[in-house]
Order: C-alpha cells, then sequence, then structure tokens
C-alpha cells in the first residue's frame, strides 16, 4: 500500500526524475512551488517548441528532415548559423521550399561579424566586441543580408547586434522588411538578466537565446518581466560552455515557457562558417542533433512532462513590449509597445 506522496510513477501526472524511489527512502524533493511556474504562453496556447540549430545548407537540412521523420521528432525551428551572406540564392530558395514543404520555420543569420573581422580585439581573451557587427559596412551588409534573404522568403532571421536588431525593426514595422517577418537574438549576445532580456524585446527580438548556464532561478525572474520567447540550449556546443541539461527540461518548461527546446550538440568540431570542406561533420552532426532531440522527448515522456507542445507549424510570438519608433515623439500613441497593436498584421487570428 503507498500513499499519495509514493504513489507509483504511472498513477501520477507529472513527476521529477527518480521521484517515486527517492521518496520511498525518505529523501523525496519538496513540491514545486507554483510561484515560479511561467504565467506565459505562445498564442496557439503551448508552452514549448523545438529547434534544430546549426543547419548549414539544403543537403544539412534535408539530413534533419529525413531523421526526424525516422525518428518522430517533431521539429518547429530550424536555424543555421554561417550566415545569409555564406549561402547562394538557389541554396536559400531550395532550404526555403524543403521547409514550407514540412510546414518548418527556416532562420538565417544576418551578416558579417565581428568574429570574422580584421579587428584584433575579438581574437584576445576578452573576445572583444565579439559577434557584434564592427562599423557602418557591417551593419549594412547585414540590412543587405535582411533584405535579401527576405525576398527569397525567409521570414525568421538571426541576429548578433543591439543596433542591427533596432534597425531591422524600424524597417519591418515601416514596410520595408515584411511584417511577419520575426527576429532571433542569437546565443552569442545573450542577455544574463531581466533588465537586458526586456532591452532586446524592446529593440524588436521576438525570440531571445538566453545562456544554457543560467540557473532555474534567474529564468524565473526573467519571466517576471518578460513574455518574449525564450530561447534555450538543452544541450549547449563547446563554444558555448557544452553544458547538458537534458534532466533540468521539464523544468526549464515550467519556467521558462514559452521556450524554445534547441538540441545543440557539444563535443562537436566547429563548422562555421560552413562549406564542402566541412560536408561530412555537417551532416553527421546534424543527425546526432535530432537523436539528442529524441533523447529529451522520451525523458519528458518518461516523467509525464511532454504535454503542452505548440501545433507543429506556428510560428509567431504574439504581441511584445516595444521601443516607440520615434524617441522623440513622447506621444501616447508613439508610447504604446507596437507589438501590442492589435492591428498589427503579424498578430491578426489567421497570422497566429
Amino acid at each position: 500500500m503507498t500513499d499519495a506522496g509514493t504513489q507509483s510513477p504511472e498513477t501520477r501526472g507529472p513527476r521529477r526524475p527518480g521521484e517515486y524511489a527517492l521518496t520511498l527512502l525518505g529523501q523525496g524533493t519538496p513540491a514545486n512551488n507554483p510561484a515560479d511556474a511561467s504565467p506565459h504562453f505562445f498564442p496557439d496556447g503551448g508552452g514549448w517548441r523545438t529547434e534544430i540549430p546549426s543547419v548549414e545548407g539544403p543537403e544539412a537540412l534535408l539530413t534533419v528532415l529525413e531523421e526526424s521523420e525516422r525518428l518522430d521528432v517533431p521539429v518547429h525551428r530550424i536555424s543555421q548559423g554561417s550566415g545569409i551572406w555564406m549561402l547562394t540564392d538557389a541554396e536559400i530558395t531550395e532550404m526555403v521550399q524543403a521547409a514550407a514543404d514540412r510546414n518548418i520555420e527556416l532562420c538565417l543569420f544576418t551578416g558579417p561579424r565581428g568574429t570574422w573581422d580584421i579587428g584584433a580585439a575579438t581574437r584576445t581573451q576578452s573576445g572583444g566586441g565579439g559577434l557584434r557587427a564592427r562599423g557602418h559596412d557591417q551593419v549594412a551588409g547585414c540590412v543587405e543580408d535582411a533584405l535579401r534573404a527576405t525576398a527569397l522568403g525567409v521570414r525568421c532571421l538571426l541576429v548578433a547586434d543591439e543596433g542591427v536588431l533596432w534597425l531591422l525593426n524600424q524597417l519591418r514595422q515601416q514596410g520595408v522588411l515584411p511584417a511577419d517577418t520575426t527576429f532571433k537574438v542569437s546565443a552569442l549576445v545573450s542577455p544574463v538578466n531581466p533588465a537586458a532580456y526586456s532591452v532586446w524585446e524592446r529593440l524588436g527580438g521576438d525570440s531571445i537565446n538566453i545562456p544554457s548556464d543560467l540557473t532555474l532561478q534567474q529564468i524565473t525572474e526573467i519571466r517576471r518581466v518578460s513574455r518574449a520567447p525564450m530561447d534555450f540550449y538543452v544541450e549547449a556546443p563547446d563554444d558555448l560552455g557544452g553544458f547538458v541539461r537534458l534532466y533540468d527540461t521539464a523544468e526549464l518548461i515550467r519556467r521558462g515557457a514559452p521556450i524554445y527546446l534547441k538540441f545543440g550538440l557539444s563535443k562537436a568540431p566547429g563548422i562555421y562558417p560552413y562549406g564542402r570542406h566541412l560536408r561530412d561533420v555537417a551532416l553527421e552532426t546534424a543527425r546526432e542533433r535530432v537523436r539528442r532531440g529524441r533523447l529529451v522527448l522520451d525523458l519528458l515522456a518518461r516523467l509525464g512532462a511532454d504535454g503542452g507542445m505548440s501545433p507543429l507549424g506556428t510560428r509567431l510570438p504574439g504581441p511584445l513590449n516595444r521601443f516607440p519608433l520615434d524617441v522623440s515623439d513622447s506621444s501616447p500613441s508613439a508610447a504604446a509597445p507596437t507589438g501590442s497593436d492589435e492591428t498589427d498584421p503579424r498578430f491578426t487570428p489567421e497570422r497566429i
């Protein structure tokens, strides 16, 4: 005979790893604090979506699609890291079509960045300006990439510079970029506190990577000030720390929703900027990222925590807070968060 605290997991709802056995030994974990749970969701009602990162070209994308079908891994978003400028028009068009055929969001990285520039500071221990766009010319390159990619059908752009994000957000609001374009903030410029997270949201970020070494409590702190979707490497590549947090996944969803679970890969060679000389490693690591996703999904299912995933094919974030486009205009209409405007075409019921 067991009481409610030692009930077999098969007869209960979501549970923590090892909960049943540890409770039998008097080593059970205290119940979750409801105050830690995120009150937010995606517009479709889901709490989490999936993403396969570092998919560097058409062949790698097709590999991911085949492997996700074989392993039954649902994919909401596929992202690339080398940059739009490293792809031909034909390659971008092929990726756009392949993703559209499976109703998956395709996200491509904008333009030149400091780590590949001639600036010496990025080679120092401090890292200098890192991924940010150095000078007017690199900003212009990122804008050019955004214009080119969206003209070819891409509707999600990865950004690693706050100035570039602010400019692209203005271009979106003015109709130069399609209204349903979304901007994803790179993991390499991740905010590490609630105030910084809010700034990236207000600059135009539609989903924002945070570092995989943030604690669960720090994730809760961010959720108390922002509902902007969060991107999180459940397993991070080595240049982002190589953290493997599979057993935290259920709690990441509970505290971080709405959240994209990113299936990265530690102990893997770097492939940016990608070319055919890295073909074999790019394809093999693409397959393994999908397998890592299967491991996460299986773990969630065993813990009874696999509910609440967004429907496949959904991509928009819902209304978000934005800085006024004209910061010199203090009128109430200008000060209102642009992302919460119900007339914004990105958030009509048909699009959401």
